[in-house]
């Protein structure tokens, strides 16, 4: 499978060749704190192979302090991008930042000990097509 995807300004494109063999949404306090949201929302790779496309602006990386969690971000817009994890052995991908459509579905909840206090029950509440006025 090939998916391409790109930043939010577009300065930054890629392509990803293989499969992803798992997709989880995790509630850890890392993700809740660089997705500003609920969980992140993330693919893994151990086999698939990444092709930056174009590059016109940089892209950042930052890991808190004695913890596993890597953030790469586009220096101009703050997307979430791809990265290399684990000395190079899992390519972890932010699943909003495809531009394929991706038809895997998520596997599993991780981290729900650090889910946010207000994340219950979501879909109960009203739904919206577009903002409310």
């Amino acid at each position: 499978m090939v998916y391409k995807g790109s930043c939010l300004c577009k300065g930054i494109k890629f392509k990803i060749t293989g499969n992803f063999e798992s997709f989880f949404l995790c509630h850890c306090r890392y993700c809740r704190k660089d997705t500003g949201s609920a969980h992140a929302a993330n693919l893994f790779s151990k086999t698939a192979n990444i092709e930056w496309i174009k590059k016109e602006t940089e892209i950042k990386t930052f890991q808190p302090p004695r913890s596993n969690h890597v953030k790469a971000f586009c220096a101009n817009c703050g997307s979430a991008l791809p990265n290399l994890q684990m000395e190079g052995k899992i390519l972890v991908v932010p699943a909003g930042c495809l531009d394929t459509k991706l038809d895997k579905r998520p596997d599993a909840h991780i981290f729900i000990s650090d889910k946010a206090s207000w994340d219950e029950s979501l879909e109960e509440i009203f739904k919206f097509e577009r903002i409310p006025e």
